[in-house]
């Protein structure tokens, strides 16, 4: 069930309490941020943790070091014994799981694929928590492609895991509304939050589960869309799409890899300026132009003509330089009305 005013609700029953069966012994499986709020209600569901799963460190040739890895940052926080393998289907990972005794895995934003071997060393099995409706956007990225594809609605899902991708039952799942402004990297957050509840009560219901009783709701294999993993390229900005889907790539694809175009001045022999487009708004009214998709038509602001209207742009980067807003761009950049966005 879905609450339009961004609280949602689960559609597991009302009367499944996640903290009141018994307590499980579980190994948690996961990377970055979207598992911390579910793995932290874990804890404090009271569940005992002998053993926190993660990717490796990345290298990183930089000062700052590595980038922080809010799942090792909550094995520190509880003192829980991280393990990073390189391949957690490897042997030697899956001993290292199998001696920790585990009831049940609890996975969520890991980044790789268990094999049925590395799922059978729980006799519950495992779980996942994924951030789409499924079967609705299987995959690496199933937040920003909500987005991309213009839904109004997305939510997350729990499923029973299975080796294939994101392709087990469905033991709980929760939606909510996308709201207008919103980002990926604000959608993303929210959804964390909300696949609190659903973990918990999928965690109760294998808790009680026999190990032989049909559990979950098999998806609809009709309905399966794909999320692939995106990349920097996948920011290049269509004009020719409408105002809407330009709105919604835009915010998709913020704050990775961020969406962006090439600004070739009117009349000027210099190469292309790559730009990075970090938010636009669309006019009011019909915004229509007879202007090519990708043209500005106005030299005061940034207005920019697509195949149904006209898009503002408000904020963006220039390679090398800071972010700034649409005003202060155009206060060093002198545009004509008729410079091209590509």
């Amino acid at each position: 069930m879905t609450d339009r005013g961004g609280q949602a609700e689960s559609t597991a029953a009302k009367q499944t309490d996640g903290n009141s069966s018994r307590r499980l012994r579980l190994v948690l499986m996961g990377t970055g941020p979207f598992a911390v709020p579910s793995f932290e209600a874990l804890v404090g569901a009271g569940h005992e943790i002998p053993l926190v799963v993660t990717r490796p460190a990345r290298e990183v040739k930089s000062r700052k070091g590595p980038p922080p890895s809010p799942v090792r940052e909550f094995a520190a926080k509880y003192s829980f014994e991280l393990f990073d393998p390189q391949s957690m289907n490897a042997e030697d990972a899956i001993a290292k799981v199998a001696a920790a005794q585990p009831d049940l895995l609890v996975v969520c934003d890991f980044g790789q694929i268990l094999s049925s071997d590395a799922l059978a060393v729980a006799p519950l099995g495992g779980i996942n928590l994924h951030g789409s409706l499924l079967p609705a956007y299987r995959g690496a990225a199933p937040v920003q492609w909500a987005l991309l594809s213009g839904d109004v609605v997305t939510g997350v899902s729990v499923i029973h895991m299975t080796p294939r991708l994101d392709g087990g039952p469905i033991l709980a799942k929760a939606e909510t509304a996308i709201r207008d402004d919103e980002t990926s990297g604000d959608l993303e957050h929210r959804l964390s939050l909300l696949g609190v509840e659903p973990t918990l009560v999928s965690v109760a219901m294998l808790a009680r589960w026999d190990g032989q009783a049909k559990i979950g709701e098999l998806q609809d294999t009709g309905r399966v869309s794909r999320a692939p993993r995106l990349d920097k390229a996948s920011g290049k900005i269509d004009w020719s799409r409408s105002v809407r889907m330009i709105d919604c790539h835009v915010r998709g694809m913020q704050p990775w890899p961020g969406a962006y175009t090439d600004l070739a001045i009117a009349g000027s022999d210099k190469p292309p300026l790559r730009i990075a487009i970090r938010s636009v708004s669309p006019v009011g009214g019909d915004g229509r132009s007879n202007a090519a998709p990708g043209t500005l038509v106005s030299d005061k602001e940034l207005l920019v003509a697509c195949a149904d209207g006209l898009i503002r742009i408000d904020r963006l980067q220039a390679a090398g330089r800071s972010e700034v807003s649409a005003e202060e761009f155009l206060r060093g950049h002198r545009l004509p009305s008729g410079t091209v966005l590509r």
